[in-house]
Protein backbone atom coordinates (compact mmCIF):
# COMPACT_ATOMS: atom_id res chain seq x y z
CA UNK A 1 0.00 0.00 0.00
CA UNK A 2 1.23 3.48 -0.86
CA UNK A 3 1.80 5.85 2.00
CA UNK A 4 -0.97 8.33 2.69
CA UNK A 5 0.37 11.84 1.97
CA UNK A 6 0.47 14.35 4.81
CA UNK A 7 -0.97 17.82 4.47
CA UNK A 8 -1.13 20.74 6.86
CA UNK A 9 -4.34 22.41 7.94
CA UNK A 10 -3.34 26.04 7.40
CA UNK A 11 -5.56 27.19 10.26
CA UNK A 12 -2.62 25.98 12.36
CA UNK A 13 -0.47 28.81 10.96
CA UNK A 14 -3.21 31.30 10.14
CA UNK A 15 -1.44 34.35 11.58
CA UNK A 16 1.80 33.58 9.75
CA UNK A 17 -0.15 32.99 6.56
CA UNK A 18 -1.92 36.33 6.88
CA UNK A 19 1.38 38.15 7.33
CA UNK A 20 3.35 36.30 4.63
CA UNK A 21 1.51 33.97 2.29
CA UNK A 22 4.47 33.07 0.10
CA UNK A 23 7.02 32.73 2.89
CA UNK A 24 4.73 30.60 5.03
CA UNK A 25 3.84 28.18 2.23
CA UNK A 26 7.49 27.87 1.24
CA UNK A 27 8.35 27.06 4.88
CA UNK A 28 5.61 24.43 5.02
CA UNK A 29 6.89 22.81 1.82
CA UNK A 30 10.46 22.82 3.09
CA UNK A 31 9.34 20.96 6.22
CA UNK A 32 8.23 18.13 3.97
CA UNK A 33 4.46 18.54 3.87
CA UNK A 34 2.92 17.35 0.61
CA UNK A 35 -0.24 19.44 0.66
CA UNK A 36 -2.17 22.16 2.44
CA UNK A 37 -5.80 22.68 3.39
CA UNK A 38 -6.91 26.31 3.44
CA UNK A 39 -9.55 27.56 5.87
CA UNK A 40 -12.05 30.36 6.13
CA UNK A 41 -12.99 33.24 3.86
CA UNK A 42 -10.53 33.66 0.99
CA UNK A 43 -7.96 36.41 1.56
CA UNK A 44 -6.21 36.10 -1.81
CA UNK A 45 -7.25 35.51 -5.40
CA UNK A 46 -7.31 31.89 -6.54
CA UNK A 47 -4.75 32.72 -9.24
CA UNK A 48 -2.33 34.07 -6.64
CA UNK A 49 -2.79 31.02 -4.43
CA UNK A 50 -2.35 28.68 -7.38
CA UNK A 51 0.87 30.43 -8.35
CA UNK A 52 2.36 29.96 -4.87
CA UNK A 53 1.26 26.33 -4.78
CA UNK A 54 2.97 25.78 -8.12
CA UNK A 55 6.15 27.46 -6.83
CA UNK A 56 6.25 25.27 -3.73
CA UNK A 57 5.00 22.02 -5.24
CA UNK A 58 2.26 21.83 -2.61
CA UNK A 59 -1.12 20.28 -3.44
CA UNK A 60 -4.33 21.91 -2.26
CA UNK A 61 -5.92 18.94 -0.49
CA UNK A 62 -9.04 20.83 0.54
CA UNK A 63 -10.57 24.05 1.78
CA UNK A 64 -12.45 24.47 5.05
CA UNK A 65 -15.25 26.38 3.38
CA UNK A 66 -17.65 28.50 5.48
CA UNK A 67 -21.23 27.24 5.36
CA UNK A 68 -22.36 30.59 3.95
CA UNK A 69 -20.22 30.10 0.84
CA UNK A 70 -22.03 26.94 -0.27
CA UNK A 71 -25.50 28.48 -0.15
CA UNK A 72 -27.24 29.00 -3.48
CA UNK A 73 -26.41 32.70 -3.66
CA UNK A 74 -22.65 32.04 -3.34
CA UNK A 75 -22.16 28.54 -4.69
CA UNK A 76 -21.35 29.42 -8.31
CA UNK A 77 -18.69 31.88 -7.15
CA UNK A 78 -17.27 29.31 -4.73
CA UNK A 79 -17.09 26.66 -7.44
CA UNK A 80 -15.33 29.02 -9.84
CA UNK A 81 -12.83 30.05 -7.16
CA UNK A 82 -11.91 26.47 -6.32
CA UNK A 83 -11.73 25.45 -9.98
CA UNK A 84 -9.12 28.15 -10.59
CA UNK A 85 -7.22 27.07 -7.48
CA UNK A 86 -7.38 23.41 -8.48
CA UNK A 87 -9.20 22.28 -5.33
CA UNK A 88 -11.86 19.57 -5.52
CA UNK A 89 -12.74 19.19 -1.82
CA UNK A 90 -15.07 21.70 -0.14
CA UNK A 91 -15.12 20.67 3.51
CA UNK A 92 -17.61 22.41 5.80
CA UNK A 93 -15.84 22.95 9.15
CA UNK A 94 -18.90 23.69 11.25
CA UNK A 95 -22.58 24.54 11.21
CA UNK A 96 -24.16 27.60 12.88
CA UNK A 97 -25.49 26.53 16.29
CA UNK A 98 -29.04 27.60 15.55
CA UNK A 99 -29.20 25.13 12.66
CA UNK A 100 -28.22 22.03 14.67
CA UNK A 101 -30.35 22.01 17.82
CA UNK A 102 -32.49 18.92 17.17
CA UNK A 103 -32.30 15.59 15.41
CA UNK A 104 -34.65 17.01 12.79
CA UNK A 105 -32.15 19.81 12.21
CA UNK A 106 -29.39 17.28 11.54
CA UNK A 107 -31.64 15.43 9.11
CA UNK A 108 -32.25 18.72 7.28
CA UNK A 109 -28.49 19.24 7.16
CA UNK A 110 -28.01 15.76 5.73
CA UNK A 111 -30.52 16.60 3.02
CA UNK A 112 -28.73 19.89 2.31
CA UNK A 113 -25.37 18.13 1.96
CA UNK A 114 -26.85 15.50 -0.34
CA UNK A 115 -28.17 18.21 -2.64
CA UNK A 116 -24.87 20.10 -2.40
CA UNK A 117 -22.97 16.96 -3.40
CA UNK A 118 -25.22 16.59 -6.44
CA UNK A 119 -24.54 20.22 -7.45
CA UNK A 120 -20.77 19.80 -7.09
CA UNK A 121 -20.45 16.46 -8.85
CA UNK A 122 -20.71 17.82 -12.43
CA UNK A 123 -17.72 20.05 -11.62
CA UNK A 124 -15.61 17.15 -10.35
CA UNK A 125 -15.90 18.37 -6.77
CA UNK A 126 -17.02 16.82 -3.50
CA UNK A 127 -18.08 18.15 -0.14
CA UNK A 128 -17.57 16.89 3.38
CA UNK A 129 -18.08 17.68 7.04
CA UNK A 130 -15.47 18.26 9.77
CA UNK A 131 -16.43 17.54 13.38
CA UNK A 132 -15.86 19.34 16.63
CA UNK A 133 -17.00 17.58 19.83
CA UNK A 134 -20.74 18.30 19.94
CA UNK A 135 -21.51 15.74 17.24
CA UNK A 136 -20.87 12.84 19.63
CA UNK A 137 -23.25 13.79 22.46
CA UNK A 138 -26.51 11.82 22.09
CA UNK A 139 -29.40 13.90 20.82
CA UNK A 140 -32.89 12.39 20.88
CA UNK A 141 -31.58 8.84 21.02
CA UNK A 142 -28.78 9.12 18.49
CA UNK A 143 -25.56 11.05 18.09
CA UNK A 144 -25.71 13.88 15.54
CA UNK A 145 -22.73 12.23 13.84
CA UNK A 146 -24.75 9.08 13.15
CA UNK A 147 -27.87 11.05 12.22
CA UNK A 148 -25.84 12.97 9.67
CA UNK A 149 -23.59 10.29 8.19
CA UNK A 150 -26.30 7.66 8.37
CA UNK A 151 -28.39 9.79 6.02
CA UNK A 152 -25.84 11.18 3.58
CA UNK A 153 -24.52 9.72 0.37
CA UNK A 154 -21.20 7.91 0.32
CA UNK A 155 -19.44 10.64 -1.66
CA UNK A 156 -19.69 13.07 1.26
CA UNK A 157 -16.35 13.03 3.04
CA UNK A 158 -16.33 12.14 6.73
CA UNK A 159 -13.44 14.38 7.78
CA UNK A 160 -12.86 12.93 11.23
CA UNK A 161 -10.86 15.16 13.56
CA UNK A 162 -9.59 12.63 16.06
CA UNK A 163 -8.74 15.04 18.87
CA UNK A 164 -12.13 16.73 18.73
CA UNK A 165 -13.93 13.40 18.44
CA UNK A 166 -12.18 11.89 21.46
CA UNK A 167 -13.03 15.00 23.47
CA UNK A 168 -16.68 14.45 22.59
CA UNK A 169 -16.55 10.80 23.67
CA UNK A 170 -16.22 9.31 20.19
CA UNK A 171 -14.29 6.11 19.50
CA UNK A 172 -12.41 7.14 16.37
CA UNK A 173 -11.40 3.65 15.29
CA UNK A 174 -14.95 2.35 15.66
CA UNK A 175 -16.30 5.36 13.75
CA UNK A 176 -14.00 4.71 10.79
CA UNK A 177 -15.02 1.06 10.73
CA UNK A 178 -18.72 1.98 10.95
CA UNK A 179 -18.47 4.16 7.85
CA UNK A 180 -15.98 2.34 5.60
CA UNK A 181 -14.47 4.29 2.75
CA UNK A 182 -15.75 7.66 3.91
CA UNK A 183 -12.76 9.01 5.86
CA UNK A 184 -11.13 10.30 2.67
CA UNK A 185 -9.37 13.06 4.61
CA UNK A 186 -8.82 13.07 8.36
CA UNK A 187 -7.45 15.64 10.77
CA UNK A 188 -4.60 14.55 13.01
CA UNK A 189 -5.00 16.48 16.24
CA UNK A 190 -3.43 15.57 19.55
CA UNK A 191 -5.49 14.74 22.64
CA UNK A 192 -4.28 14.34 26.21
CA UNK A 193 -6.23 13.46 29.34
CA UNK A 194 -5.76 16.21 31.94
CA UNK A 195 -7.09 16.82 35.42
CA UNK A 196 -9.53 19.47 34.23
CA UNK A 197 -11.21 18.14 31.11
CA UNK A 198 -12.86 21.50 30.50
CA UNK A 199 -9.42 22.99 29.88
CA UNK A 200 -9.31 22.57 26.12
CA UNK A 201 -6.00 24.41 25.83
CA UNK A 202 -4.35 21.80 28.02
CA UNK A 203 -6.11 18.92 26.29
CA UNK A 204 -4.73 19.90 22.89
CA UNK A 205 -1.37 21.35 23.94
CA UNK A 206 0.79 18.25 23.52
CA UNK A 207 2.32 17.60 20.14
CA UNK A 208 1.37 14.61 18.04
CA UNK A 209 3.24 11.61 19.42
CA UNK A 210 3.48 13.08 22.92
CA UNK A 211 -0.24 12.70 23.63
CA UNK A 212 -2.74 9.96 24.46
CA UNK A 213 -4.11 9.22 20.98
CA UNK A 214 -3.80 5.53 19.97
CA UNK A 215 -2.11 6.53 16.75
CA UNK A 216 -1.19 3.07 15.48
CA UNK A 217 -4.78 1.84 15.79
CA UNK A 218 -6.11 5.00 14.18
CA UNK A 219 -3.74 4.78 11.22
CA UNK A 220 -4.48 1.09 10.78
CA UNK A 221 -8.21 1.81 10.56
CA UNK A 222 -7.69 4.68 8.12
CA UNK A 223 -5.51 2.60 5.84
CA UNK A 224 -7.46 -0.65 5.99
CA UNK A 225 -11.11 0.46 5.86
CA UNK A 226 -11.22 4.26 5.92
CA UNK A 227 -10.21 4.85 2.32
CA UNK A 228 -8.05 7.69 3.60
CA UNK A 229 -6.35 9.76 0.89
CA UNK A 230 -4.88 12.53 3.08
CA UNK A 231 -3.69 12.90 6.65
CA UNK A 232 -3.99 16.56 7.63
CA UNK A 233 -2.11 17.89 10.66
CA UNK A 234 -3.95 20.40 12.81
CA UNK A 235 -2.23 22.02 15.78
CA UNK A 236 -3.66 25.13 17.43
CA UNK A 237 -2.06 25.34 20.86
CA UNK A 238 0.87 27.25 22.33
CA UNK A 239 3.56 24.76 23.33
CA UNK A 240 5.77 26.08 20.52
CA UNK A 241 5.55 28.80 17.87
CA UNK A 242 3.12 27.56 15.19
CA UNK A 243 5.63 26.85 12.43
CA UNK A 244 7.91 25.01 14.84
CA UNK A 245 4.98 23.05 16.26
CA UNK A 246 3.76 21.78 12.90
CA UNK A 247 7.31 20.87 11.88
CA UNK A 248 7.67 18.85 15.08
CA UNK A 249 4.34 17.13 14.45
CA UNK A 250 5.43 16.12 10.95
CA UNK A 251 8.74 14.80 12.26
CA UNK A 252 6.88 12.73 14.84
CA UNK A 253 4.67 11.26 12.12
CA UNK A 254 7.73 10.39 10.04
CA UNK A 255 9.18 8.59 13.07
CA UNK A 256 5.94 6.57 13.17
CA UNK A 257 6.59 5.54 9.59
CA UNK A 258 4.07 7.90 8.00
Amino acid sequence: MNKVPIGLGLYSVRNELKQDLRGTLHAVAEMGYTGVEFAGMPQHSPAELKQVLTETGLVCCGWHTPFALVQDDKLAETIAFNQTLGNTRLIIPGIPAELRQTRADWLKLADFFNHLADKLAPHGMVTGYHNHHVEFAPLEGETPWDTFFGNTQASIIMQLDNGNAILGGGDTVAIIKQYPGRAKTVHLKSFTHVADMTDHDAIFRQLIGEDDVPWSDFFAACESVGGTEWYIVEYESDAYPPLEAVARCLNALREMGK
